[in-house]
């Protein structure tokens, strides 16, 4: 009789990740997993877990036991999720605790587990590290014969030696020569004090498959035109050049649907949007003080008030002109984060005697979730975005961005010709005042249009937006990748198992 031919395993694959929002494969008994979150990377990280894990994929994490950020599990996790221990992160209140000497040993000690203990026990097929706090797991895999896909989030890089990486643990003598350093190094010794290496570069140069989180941020790291990441322009040059370098659009976790969001108070769908954005908006409005009119144009502000990168210096300056040039529209501000500029919108609100107008409150999930709900336009005018997820939020509740053309936001917003029934935003090109201001004087053109126009397109948007920014869209765009570095299936879409059927872990 012919010998049956053994059916080939499917990969498994490690996800390397320092950040985690939680999961729903990696809990038991309806517990989440441990969450530990500083941006979209953990967003994305979750994401891709859980829509891996949906699809019967044999997926393993390693992240840091941040063991204060941590609620206590009330039953055991999972034993695919594999906690590092080390006293560098147990008692952070952050993810990074703003301290770059700081966050490089955690960066370390976290490697260090994962190449040295992690990667042995697991022994996974592909290994898929995020940014540059697992950016020395690409070079030891390869000298392992695992092959990896390096995830580039953000511009943050970090530099170190050897000598440093090996003090704190790490052999890195079997791998060193798959690193990127600051010069070109003549041999181990040599290089071992006093040749940093790149962090963020070593990833990009040892992975075997490279991606960013869109592909309009790639092409702007390969043209050089952010200083930060002028370290990664060389390479990343090289690995595209082989057909090894791609983007891929993030997508918000599919909880972010109007439809199904229980922290707003009215639900409603792209059909019925245009009354119970109203409702909410009234709802918002008497929750934060401000004057309850549901035909006033209300803008949201949702991202970090980081100067440096999201551009909320340009909003603030043109804030209270902003406010006073469309007072008989009775527009209104509404602001939803942290950050080192918020006191200077709470002084604006203050000064002027805007409370009324302007809302300034921390970061909260659930107000955010309001907001984005019943708000007319969404504000995300950021000098650079990697990604962004605030945009594409924003788009499924009916909010219409107001971006700067860049990264992601280039990626996923495109103008408005509500005639022709074309865009779904407003950007503007120059990252200036007048280019932020002309964008939502464009933004409030539209709002002022006759109903009927703005509820059309405004459905139009929602229903396009649902399709194309779902967590199925960018699971399948990674899976490619994966299926490229294993050259075999993963999985199809209809050997997904349902929930009833899939066995708890």
């Amino acid at each position: 009789m012919r010998a049956k031919r053994a059916k080939p395993r499917r990969p498994r694959i490690l996800i390397v990740t320092p950040e985690l929002n939680g999961s729903r494969f990696l809990g038991k008994n309806g517990q989440s997993a441990p969450c530990a979150k500083a941006g979209g990377l953990a967003d994305i990280s979750t994401l891709l877990v859980d829509e891996l894990a949906d699809r019967g994929i044999d997926v393993r994490v390693a992240m840091p036991h941040f063991r204060s950020l941590f609620s206590e599990a009330k039953s055991p996790l999972s034993r695919r999720l594999h906690l590092c221990h080390d006293r560098e992160f147990f008692y952070r209140r952050s993810v990074y605790d703003g301290s770059p000497e700081s966050n490089l040993r955690a960066a370390l000690a976290f490697q260090r587990d994962v190449i040295h203990n992690v990667l042995p026990k697991v022994r996974p097929d592909i290994v898929h590290c995020h940014d540059w706090m697992t950016a020395l797991v690409p070079a030891a895999a390869r000298s392992m014969g695992i092959r990896s896909l390096f995830t580039v989030h953000n511009l943050h890089d970090e530099k170190v030696t050897l000598e440093n990486i090996e003090d704190r643990g790490i052999d890195a003598a079997g791998f060193w020569n798959l690193l990127h350093y600051s010069r070109f190094p003549s041999s181990y010794g040599e290089s071992r004090s006093n040749n940093p290496v790149n962090l963020m570069a070593s990833g990009v140069h040892a992975a075997d498959l490279v991606n960013t989180v869109s592909p309009s941020f790639l092409e702007e790291l390969m043209d050089g035109r952010h200083p930060k990441g002028w370290g990664l322009v060389d390479v990343l040059r090289g690995k595209q050049r082989f057909g090894a370098a791609s983007g891929i659009i993030n997508s918000p976790d599919a909880s972010y649907s109007p439809e199904i969001d229980t922290k707003i108070a009215h639900p409603y769908d792209a059909a019925a949007h245009r009354e119970a954005k109203r409702a909410n908006k009234l709802a918002l409005q008497k929750s934060l003080g401000l004057e309850e009119d549901a035909d006033a144009p209300l803008l949201f502000w949702p991202s970090r008030l980081d100067p440096v990168q999201k551009g909320c210096g340009l909003f603030s300056d043109i804030l209270y002109r902003l406010v006073s040039d469309y007072w008989g529209l009775g527009l209104q501000v509404v602001l939803v984060a942290d950050g080192p500029s918020r006191p200077h919108f709470e002084h604006i609100a203050d000064f002027h005697g805007l409370r009324h107008r302007i809302a300034v409150r921390g970061f909260n999930e659930t107000l955010s979730r309001q907001a984005y709900a019943a708000s007319d336009f969404c504000l995300v005018p950021s000098a650079y975005e990697p990604c962004g997820l605030a945009q594409m939020v924003a788009l499924k509740y009916g909010s219409l961005p107001i971006v700067h053309r860049t990264g992601g936001l280039q990626d996923t917003v495109s103008h408005l010709d509500a005639d022709n029934h074309r865009g779904n935003g407003f950007s503007f090109e120059v990252h200036d005042c007048n280019g932020l201001r002309w964008a939502i004087d464009e933004a409030i053109r539209f709002f002022i249009r006759p109903a009927a126009d703005r509820e059309r397109e405004v459905r139009r948007i929602m229903l396009q937006s649902e399709k194309d920014f779902s967590p199925r869209a960018t699971a399948d765009a990674y899976i490619k990748l994966y299926e490229q570095l294993s050259d075999r299936p993963i999985s199809r879409a209809s050997e997904i198992p349902s929930a009833s059927s899939r066995p708890l872990i």
